[in-house]
């Protein structure tokens, strides 16, 4: 399939793509399967990640890192493992750099940076990030989680799910009430492994994605020092809502490589199978059904490495990630549901990768914000 001309990525990118190319060959590849049926991914993962400089790229030289502040290494690894298919993986490692990784870059002080920075970098520690409450999704000023200030510490109460590294997670950034107030009554405080009263909960069976940990954690009179706030009190509504485009964003670099990852095996597999004494790919149906998928593929292409290129140099916009986001993941599922059915029976089956490519897609619509939500982002920008 021939690949669309790119101008987002130059010589230095392209060979560190080589280089997490070589690394999903060789550490994910032959693993990515037992990882999926214990449920979670080797801790061994982060480790080696950290080793191939695969790890929050903008950790300054100080702190065990590159200091490339460039997020386009970032995108290219979310690329890499999309167009694989090793999904799992591929998001422990997109939380790690993109998600949790700003928090602990940009909103620490330099004694939490000379903590946290070095083992986050290494692989040595596992972040996690825990919004989402049992009674509270996408609406962040419903949080209920509570954390009352006792001297040096604050006393943390409540419950999170849905928190993907959860059960492999060292350092979890949670979002806690300190106030009444509905957006300035947030605070981030980060919770370390150990800690009294903090406890994980089950392993989520989920639908796909099995070899990602996404689990219940619960905080029962937890004391957490202070001096693990992130910024000041009453700022993590916004500190939350600063961070959500990039997040967003990976989530939509990941969405169009999946997409073209698929559709690649899927032209593949039509251009084999054959039916009526033709392959299915010559029927009708088939090419156009593959034309119009290659057609939206491409043009999400497009617009994604726009998003890149700005958010490269800061300038993208929580509208622009929310329009990537919801676009792109509902690409993904529908490319997924297409090139499933071109499969037929076959498609249905665990041992052709295009079922899981199914399933794993799924979730993209729902986390991150839902598509609803990045729709409801998009219309008040219209003024509506």
């Amino acid at each position: 399939m021939p690949e669309q001309i790119r101008t987002v990525y130059d010589e230095d990118h392209e060979l560190f793509r080589q280089t997490v190319q070589s690394f999903i060959k060789t550490e994910v590849a032959p693993h990515d399967e037992d990882w999926e049926q214990r449920g979670i991914v080797d801790r061994s993962l982060f480790s080696k990640a950290g080793d191939a400089g695969l790890l929050l790229f903008a950790t300054p030289e100080t702190h065990g890192g590159a200091g490339i502040g460039d997020w386009r290494f970032s995108a290219i690894l979310d690329e890499e493992f999309g167009r694989s298919g090793y999904a799992s993986a591929g998001l422990a490692l997109a939380l790690q750099n993109d998600v949790v990784g700003p928090y602990i870059l940009d909103l620490t002080n330099e004694e939490q940076k000379a903590r946290w920075l070095p083992g986050m970098t290494s692989g040595e520690l596992v972040g996690a990030i825990a919004m989402t409450e049992p009674g509270t999704g996408s609406d962040l000023s419903g949080i209920a989680t509570r954390a009352v200030r006792e001297g040096d510490d604050y006393v943390l109460n409540g419950s999170k799910t849905f928190i993907s590294n959860g059960q492999n997670a060292d350092l979890v950034v949670v979002a806690a009430r300190t106030s009444e107030d509905k957006h300035r009554g947030l605070s981030l405080v980060v919770v370390e492994r150990g800690m009294a009263g903090f406890e994980r909960g089950r392993n989520l069976d989920k639908l796909g994605l099995h070899g990602q940990d996404t689990s219940e954690l619960h905080f029962t009179d937890v004391r957490v020092p202070v001096a693990n706030r992130l910024g000041e009190e009453g700022e993590g509504f916004f500190q939350l809502m600063r961070n959500l485009p990039q997040e967003r964003l990976s989530l939509a670099v990941t969405a169009v490589s999946a997409a073209e990852g698929v559709l690649a095996r899927t032209l593949e597999y039509v251009s084999e199978r054959r039916a009526f004494g033709n392959p299915i790919g010559r029927f009708q149906h088939s090419r156009f059904l593959l034309a119009e998928l290659r057609t939206e593929v491409d043009i999400a292409r497009v617009f994604v490495d726009h998003c890149v290129h700005l958010h490269s140099e800061g300038r993208l916009s929580p509208v622009q990630a929310a329009k990537a986001k919801w676009w792109c993941t509902e690409l993904q599922v529908r490319v997924a549901d297409r090139c499933l059915q071109l499969h037929g029976g076959y498609g249905y089956m665990r041992e052709y990768p295009v079922s899981r490519a199914f399933v794993d897609a799924r979730i993209q619509t729902i986390y991150g914000g839902t598509t609803e939500i990045m729709k409801e982002i998009i219309g008040r920008d219209l003024g509506l």
